[in-house]
């Protein structure tokens, strides 16, 4: 078995000490092991003369999973090296609230042995492809996001107009912050923190959420994920930003900006006695109550 791990390029104890835990796991199953060169710098010396860990900048389809240590952010970014491979990817939580990297430190032993066995499911996550009218350079090789696409001021206190169609039909022009198009899986993200749904991941929608609306009837409408979103931006600076997940790119008011959903999927590793519905109600502690 062929295996890449994938982590921030940043130290951070906690990181390191998982990634030690995870080698020597992966070794005692006989895995071919294979890290990020930028991560494995970061990394104490012991682990980077290691001989059994060899490194990667890209990936192919001869790897059979990727390994992400980190929170989400870090899985967000791990998406942009699996790509459309249909590499299933582990979430190894060394980060916050982890609603993606669900395996804490002290389970990695006991859960990656079950992955290495085929002892888990799959669960396919849609993502959202981006273009933009004129074309951005800068989005061309990543022009996907698996948690949303998100439109926001620049440069400025003041408020933007962000005139939306849907399926060419014009559907209102929202004044305020910004919108955001969110999937399933960014539905618990930066969307719930301004009033989103949460969306389960296997429903066929995306949501689009206002930020801060300064037209208080403004409020989240979700979509089929089959429909094409259409974006044009207006306000007093010149520019705008847009954020794929965690990657920002500027672009002029002009810019015309069309969303629809990918074409691939990214498949997230899930254990047997770990579903969404009880993540869910872990990490938003949903029932708990000083009362009961």
């Amino acid at each position: 078995m062929k295996v890449a791990v994938y982590g921030q390029n940043y130290a951070k104890e906690s990181t390191q000490k998982a990634f030690e835990i995870l080698i020597k796991v992966l070794l005692d199953h006989g895995v071919e092991i294979f890290a990020e060169t930028n991560f494995l710098k970061q990394q104490n010396e012991a682990l980077k003369n290691n001989s059994k860990i060899k490194t990667f900048t890209h990936l192919d389809k001869s790897y059979n999973l990727l390994i992400s240590i980190g929170g989400d952010g870090t899985i967000l970014r791990a998406i942009t090296y699996v790509r459309d491979l249909g590499i299933p990817i582990v979430g190894i939580n060394t980060g916050r609230l982890g609603f993606l990297a669900t395996i804490q430190t002290d389970d990695i032993d006991i859960s990656l042995s079950e992955v290495l066995r085929g002892d888990y499911t799959i669960s396919e996550r849609s993502l959202l492809s981006v273009t933009t009218q004129p074309t951005n350079s800068d989005i061309l090789e990543t022009n996907f996001a698996l948690n949303e696409i998100a439109l926001s001021r620049k440069n400025t206190t003041s408020m933007i107009t962000v005139k939306t169609h849907l399926n060419g039909e014009y559907l209102t022009s929202y004044w305020a912050d910004g919108l955001i198009l969110s999937t399933p899986t960014g539905s618990t993200g930066y969307s719930l923190s301004c009033g989103g749904p949460v969306i389960a991941p296997d429903a066929k929608n995306f949501a689009l959420t206002p930020i801060a609306p300064h037209n208080l009837s403004a409020r989240p409408l979700i979509i089929p994920d089959n429909t094409t979103v259409t974006f044009g931006v207006d306000g007093r600076e010149d520019q705008f930003l847009m954020s794929l997940d965690s990657r920002i790119v500027t672009l002029p008011n002009t810019t015309s900006v069309t969303v629809k959903k990918a074409d691939f999927v990214i498949k997230m590793v899930e254990r047997l006695d770990e579903t969404f519905l009880d993540t869910l109600r872990k990490k938003l502690l949903w029932g708990e109550d000083r009362r009961n």
